[in-house]
């Protein structure tokens, strides 16, 4: 009985620690990347500002990306403790 609820402590722990992390990986490109955009907006990119590619098309390949992490992260940590579909 203690062996299962320590599997279930250590499974907890990690999917809470990939939670930390996607959410402030979310953070930094949702919340901080678009308060620094004025500063960016000082460098073009094709004609454009900088800041404006970061926050619009940057950010949605990142956030694209993070869900994909997440998922491949969580079943191989559901896998390692024997609880995946």
């Amino acid at each position: 009985m203690a062996d299962n609820s320590d599997a279930k402590t250590q499974h907890w722990q990690k999917t809470r620690n990939l939670t930390f992390l996607i959410l402030i990986l979310w953070a930094i490109f949702a919340l901080v990347l678009p308060w620094m955009a004025g500063s960016l907006n000082s460098m073009t990119f094709m004609g454009f500002p900088l800041g404006y590619y970061f926050c619009v098309q940057g950010s949605l390949i990142a956030f694209v990306v993070m869900i994909w992490f997440q998922n491949w992260r969580q079943e191989a940590i559901d896998d390692e403790f024997g609880v995946s579909e």
